[in-house]
C-alpha cells in the first residue's frame, strides 16, 4: 500500500495540480486581511500574482486586489470598464493617484486568467497569463503607507468593482521580482517561496485559509459557515492529472501497489447532455442528438424518437432520459399527447415507450431528482390549460402518478429548474390579457403536494418558449417570448434553496424562444430556437457567475435548426 495517495482518495489530486478557489457573489463578498507592515510595499520590489476567473458585472468594472481607500491610497489592480482598460494604481501620499494602465483590451470574462504585476527596482509590468500588458516605470517611488486593510474582491467602499467569480492561489511576494520577462504561469499549487507574506485562496472550502498566518476575515457570503460547501469547485484548467485514468478494467500487477480512481464516484466520467431537436421547418422532427457539456462543440447524433413531435418536458437521473407529452402539429387533425419515453444516457439509440402521464397536452415543465421526474402544466387544444403535475420514478417503467396542481394564477407554458429536492417552475401562459406571467411556484420533489409560490420573476415570460438550467443551489431562467413574439434575451437566476424575487444574471448570445435547456453543475446550455428564424445556435454560461452567455456551438442534427425542444443530462442540479 506504499502508494496509497491520501491526494487520490479526497478528489484533490485528479484534475490538476491546483486544487482549491474561492467564489466570490458580486453582491458583497469580499476578503479583508488587517493592515500590517508586510503588507506595505514601499519602494521595493514585490510579485502580486494569482488565477482568476470573472464575471464583468460591477457597474464600472472588477476589482482584484488594494489597499485603496481615500485617502489612504497605495495601491490597487481592477478592470474598468468605461476604457476597456486593466488599471495597476498607486499612491505616494494617500491621496492623489498614479493609475498604469494597459490597452484597451476585452475583458477575459468567465475564463482562467493569470495576473502578476511585478515590480523590479523602477519597472512596473502587468502580466496576463504571462504576456506583459502594462510596462511603465515608476522610478524610486515610494508607495503610501496606508493604514487601510488590504482587500480582495473589493475596491474597498467602493462597491461598483465587486469582483464575481473564483478566485485561486493568491500570493503577494515582498522584496523579490519573481517575473522580469513574460514567462508561463505555474501550472502547480503555489507554495511559501522565500519573501512570501501573502498566500490564499487555496482551499474551496475555506475562504480564510492563509499559509502564513495572516488573519482573513470573509465578508458577506464569505462570513457564513458552510457557505463555500455548498459551491461548485471550480479550478484553473493548467497542471497536469496527478492520479490514475482507468479506460478499462482494472488491473494490479504488483503487490506493492494499489491505486484508486480520483474524484467524486458520481460524478466521474458525466457530462453528457441529450436534446430532442422538436420542430424543424416546415414540422415537427424524430432527432434526438447529444453533446458534451464540459468540452463544447456541436451536437452528434443520438437517435429517434418513436414519432415526431415536439414541446415536451425533459428530466433525468444519472443513467437515464426522459421525454414526456409532447405535440403533432403535423397530424390531422393537430394531436396533443401523453406518450412518455426514455433513452439510456451512455448508449445512443432510439428512444423506448415508458408508459403515459396523467394528463394529455404540450408545452410540459419537468423537473428531476436522482429518482424521480416531476411533471407539471401543458396546453391541450387553445386555449386549453393544465394545472396538473404528475409524476414517474425513473429507473422503472409506467405509467405517471398525481402528485398535485400548480398555483392557477400560472396555468400552463411554465418551465422548470431543480434542486436535489426541490423543483421550481417558473413564468406562464394565461388565455387573453395579461398572457404571460411572472409567477415563480415550487414544490419539495420527494413528498406530493400542491405547488407553494416562491416569488417573481424579474419581468413576465412565457415560460415554455425559454429555458431553464441549474446547479444543485443556482436555478437559471430565460425570460425569451412574451406577446407578440417580443424576442427577450434576458436571464434571471434564483438560489433554490431559498424563496424571493429573480435576479438578473445576464443576457443570451441570441435572444431567442423555443430553445432546448439543460446544464451540468457548472455549465447550463441553451440550444437551437426560434428569431423567429429558426436557428442552430448553442449559448453556454458558467452557472455560478453572473454575465452574459458565449457561444457554444451548432445544433448540427436538424438542418436548419429547430425550436420547441427539449434537453437532459445525466448531471444537472437535481443530482445529488
Amino acid at each position: 500500500m506504499a502508494n496509497l495517495r491520501a491526494d487520490n482518495l479526497t478528489g484533490t489530486g485528479g484534475r490538476n495540480a491546483i486544487d482549491g478557489s474561492v467564489f466570490f457573489d458580486g453582491t458583497g463578498d469580499y476578503l479583508s486581511i488587517d493592515d500590517s507592515a508586510d503588507l506595505e510595499l514601499g519602494s521595493g520590489d514585490f510579485t502580486i500574482e494569482g488565477w482568476f476567473y470573472f464575471g464583468n458585472t460591477g457597474s464600472s468594472g472588477t476589482a482584484f486586489w488594494g489597499k485603496w481607500n481615500s485617502p489612504n491610497r497605495s495601491y490597487t489592480f481592477a478592470y474598468v470598464k468605461s476604457t476597456g482598460k486593466y488599471t495597476f494604481g498607486y499612491s505616494t501620499d494617500g491621496s492623489a493617484e498614479v493609475l498604469l494602465t494597459s490597452d484597451a483590451l476585452s475583458a477575459d470574462i468567465d475564463t482562467w486568467v493569470h495576473f502578476a504585476a511585478v515590480r523590479n527596482g523602477s519597472s512596473l509590468k502587468v502580466y496576463r497569463n504571462g504576456i506583459s500588458i502594462i510596462d511603465a516605470s515608476v522610478g524610486s517611488a515610494t508607495f503610501y503607507n496606508a493604514t487601510t486593510d488590504l482587500y480582495i474582491g473589493r475596491l474597498q467602499s467602493n462597491t461598483n468593482y465587486d469582483y464575481k467569480g473564483y478566485i485561486s492561489n493568491l500570493r503577494l511576494i515582498k522584496g523579490t521580482a519573481l517575473y522580469t520577462t513574460d514567462f508561463t504561469p505555474s501550472t502547480t499549487k503555489l507554495t511559501a517561496v522565500e519573501n512570501t507574506v501573502l498566500l490564499c485562496c487555496q482551499d474551496s472550502d475555506d475562504p480564510t485559509q492563509e499559509v502564513t498566518g495572516k488573519t482573513i476575515t470573509g465578508v458577506g457570503s464569505l462570513a457564513t459557515a458552510g457557505y463555500l460547501e455548498t459551491q461548485p469547485k471550480v479550478l484553473p484548467s493548467v497542471g497536469v492529472d496527478e492520479g490514475v485514468t482507468f479506460d478499462g478494467p482494472i488491473k494490479i500487477n504488483t503487490q506493492g501497489a494499489m491505486y484508486f480512481p480520483t474524484g467524486d464516484t458520481s460524478q466521474r466520467g458525466r457530462g453528457t447532455a441529450v436534446y430532442m431537436v422538436g420542430y424543424a421547418n416546415p414540422n415537427e422532427v424524430d432527432n434526438i442528438d447529444y453533446l458534451n457539456i464540459q468540452s463544447m462543440g456541436n451536437t452528434v447524433s443520438f437517435g429517434n424518437l418513436t414519432t415526431t413531435k415536439y414541446s415536451m418536458g425533459a428530466g433525468a437521473s444519472t443513467t437515464r432520459g426522459i421525454f414526456a407529452g409532447g405535440y403533432k402539429g403535423a397530424a390531422s387533425p393537430d394531436t396533443d399527447i401523453n406518450n412518455i419515453e426514455y433513452i439510456t444516457i451512455a448508449t445512443t439509440g432510439n428512444s423506448i415507450d415508458f408508459g403515459d402521464r396523467t394528463v394529455v397536452g404540450r408545452s410540459v415543465a419537468a423537473a428531476s431528482s436522482s429518482t424521480r421526474v416531476v411533471m407539471a402544466a401543458g396546453q391541450v387544444g387553445n386555449p386549453g390549460i393544465i394545472d396538473t403535475i404528475d409524476f414517474i420514478t425513473t429507473a422503472t417503467t409506467g405509467n405517471a402518478t398525481d402528485f398535485g396542481n400548480l398555483l392557477a394564477v400560472t396555468n400552463d407554458m411554465c418551465t422548470a429548474c431543480n434542486s436535489p429536492t426541490r423543483g421550481i417552475f417558473n413564468g406562464g401562459n394565461t388565455p387573453g390579457s395579461p398572457y404571460t406571467q411572472d409567477v415563480m411556484q415550487y414544490v419539495t420533489l420527494a413528498s406530493a403536494g400542491n405547488a407553494t409560490d416562491f416569488g417573481n420573476l424579474t419581468a413576465a415570460a412565457r415560460g415554455s418558449y425559454g429555458g431553464t438550467a441549474s446547479s444543485n443551489t443556482r436555478g437559471l431562467i430565460c425570460l425569451a417570448n412574451q406577446n407578440p413574439n417580443n424576442n427577450r434575451n434576458e436571464i434571471n437566476y434564483v438560489t433554490i434553496a431559498t424563496t424571493g424575487n429573480a435576479t438578473d444574471f445576464g443576457d443570451l448570445f441570441t435572444g431567442r424562444y423555443g430553445m432546448g435547456s439543460c446544464s451540468n453543475s457548472l455549465r447550463a446550455v441553451f440550444l437551437a430556437g426560434r428569431t423567429p428564424s429558426y436557428i442552430n445556435t448553442i449559448d453556454t454560461v458558467m452557472i455560478a457567475t453572473t454575465g452574459n452567455a458565449t457561444d457554444f456551438g451548432d445544433v448540427t442534427g436538424a438542418s436548419g435548426g429547430g425550436a420547441f425542444g427539449s434537453a437532459c443530462s445525466d448531471s444537472h442540479g437535481g443530482l445529488s
